[in-house]
């Protein structure tokens, strides 16, 4: 099991826990006779509804992204970068910025090629932007869902 499953699992049981103990305390709330506490044991019921929903939209996504990422290693076009690496392990500035702008060019010259957007998300993941990389990978799913390659 990979890092990120592992903590898919452990955040998805934490929520659960979450929820559980949550919605008790909005249940005994929503029993007492006061009208303030019904109405707040009805908003602290919302938040577990809330959560359950938020964990999962989250796992779908992540199993859509993995199956789209089998699909791309099946093919024989994973991307290649040329990132220059700290020993931190993530790319330098430079390297990083230069990677960009040639998935940038990839992108603009072919804006329905989930392919494309697929690369760049990677290159966000890579470079520690994990907003833009999720941003990218939504659109990359859109546009395989849509058929669409080029």
């Amino acid at each position: 099991m990979t890092g990120a499953k592992l903590g898919a699992v452990v955040m998805t049981g934490l929520t659960v826990m979450y929820v559980f103990l949550l919605g008790e305390k909005g249940w005994v709330l929503l029993q007492q006779p006061n009208v303030i506490a019904k109405l707040m044991g009805g908003l602290i019921l919302m938040f577990p509804a809330v959560a359950i929903w938020a964990i999962i939209r989250e796992l779908i996504f992540g199993l859509k992204i993995e199956k789209l990422a089998g699909k791309v290693e099946e093919s024989g076009q994973w991307p290649q970068f040329n990132f220059e690496l700290r020993p931190s392990g993530r790319p330098t500035r430079e390297s990083a910025n230069a990677e960009f702008e040639r998935i940038r060019g990839l992108v603009e010259a072919n804006e329905n090629d989930w392919l494309a957007w697929f690369t760049l998300g990677l290159a966000y993941d890579a470079a520690g932007d994990r907003r833009r990389a999720r941003l990218a990978m939504r659109k990359a799913l859109a546009l395989n869902a849509q058929g669409l390659t080029k």
